[in-house]
């Protein structure tokens, strides 16, 4: 049996604000200060990159460290890091230009307005075998709505609850509209062209959909699979259980193409796999772990919850094997008690203000940060 370690880097697009859960734009002079951070569009948010690693055990120092120089920046400022992937407390209306003289920005900010003002958390995964990244893309296509369920973490939008739990998932602008899933590398580097011939694509990058290849040279020179559907993960450690079982389910595809490539094991033909995946991925952001989906392989209704569990009991032989099993742990965390988006919804029909739920989460993620470098520091 093949026991690879694939590499693991993450992009994390944050939020900044007011210790009152305000957003409040810094991220143009943010970026100057702290070089490892970079602007998005809008000025209310930024991005960071962590380094490619196989290992686990550095994986959370990665994400949490750029996270602790950031915070100290803003303390000076007297602002923080906020949770959620929306706008939650805020004009989520008004466009704030982060560099007014970027005409990439111009373009975004003419065609999509705020609704691409979001935070999220991009995980990238090593892959330089092309059959097999083309195989890892279609089947992690078919399950991203699941990963979507497990990370939703935005209900709210300009201080209201919009009746879904990935509010950002709903509203960002999905492009091109319609994605097929791909056969080969071919396949995908002939559909770009023509994408990008026909004006549907500003350029090799705007291919904004639930996972994508990803490389030097996109799309010919490409080493990686990334998947974007995740809202932001604030708690790393579900973070981290969330990436290995990613990796499991790809490891557990090269060992067998005929029981997880979708294109071998579902009994829907191509086109009607997307639709699948496409009408499920709007199912969980509306509904996440309460919502039923119809699975890949047959096009069977299953409650999300169980289909998770599904995944969990399937790779658990070989996370055994692995020593991976324990990193798994936070996801049975999550369906049991539910996710960020369902954890904040049930405190807000309480009673809880919106603005209280997100105080309560920005302390929350900075007590994560405290424990872990306080634990180092006691080694």
């Amino acid at each position: 049996m093949t026991k690879p370690r694939l590499l693991k880097g993450f992009e994390v697009e944050l939020f900044t604000g007011t210790f009152s859960a305000e957003n409040i734009g810094v991220a143009s002079v943010v970026s100057k200060d702290l070089p490892d951070f970079v602007t998005e569009p809008d000025q209310r948010n930024l991005e960071y990159i962590t380094a490619p690693d196989k290992r686990y055990s550095v994986l959370k120092k990665a994400l949490l460290l750029p996270r602790q120089k950031l915070r100290q920046w803003l303390d000076s400022k007297e602002l923080t890091i906020l949770p959620s992937s929306t706008l939650s407390f805020c004009d989520s209306k008004k466009f704030e230009r982060s560099d007014i003289s970027n005409p990439y920005h111009s373009f975004i900010e003419k065609k999509y307005g705020t609704n691409v003002v979001t935070a999220s958390i991009h995980i990238n995964l090593g892959i330089e075998n092309l059959p097999l990244l083309f195989a890892a893309l279609r089947l992690v296509r078919c399950e991203a709505s699941l990963f979507l369920a497990l990370s939703a973490s935005s209900p709210f939008l300009g201080g209201k609850a919009t009746g879904v739990h990935s509010q950002r998932w709903i509203q960002f602008p999905k492009t091109p509209s319609d994605v097929p899933i791909f056969i080969d590398h071919s396949h995908y580097v002939k559909w770009v062209e023509e994408k990008l011939r026909k004006g549907q694509m500003h350029n090799e990058r705007h291919l904004w959909t639930s996972v994508r290849p990803n490389g030097p040279i996109r799309p010919y020179s490409l080493d990686r699979l990334e998947i974007r559907i995740c809202d932001l993960i604030s708690n790393c450690d579900l973070l981290i259980a969330i990436t290995a079982l990613l990796e499991l389910r790809i490891i557990s595809l090269l060992n067998n193409f005929k029981m997880y490539d979708p294109i071998e094991a579902s009994s829907k033909n191509l086109n009607d796999l997307a639709l699948l995946c496409d009408n499920n991925e709007i199912k969980a952001a509306k509904n996440s772990l309460n919502s039923n989906l119809s699975h890949w392989k047959n096009g069977n209704q299953i409650n999300c919850r169980d289909w998770i569990r599904e995944l969990i009991k399937d790779v658990t032989p070989l996370a055994e094997e692995l020593d991976m099993f324990s990193l798994l742990k936070p996801i049975e965390s999550v369906l049991t008690h539910g996710n960020q988006a369902m954890v904040w919804l049930d405190s807000y029909a309480k009673g809880t203000s919106i603005e209280a739920v997100l105080q309560q989460s920005i302390r929350d993620m900075e007590l994560e940060e405290l424990n872990f470098f306080h634990m180092k520091s006691s080694y």
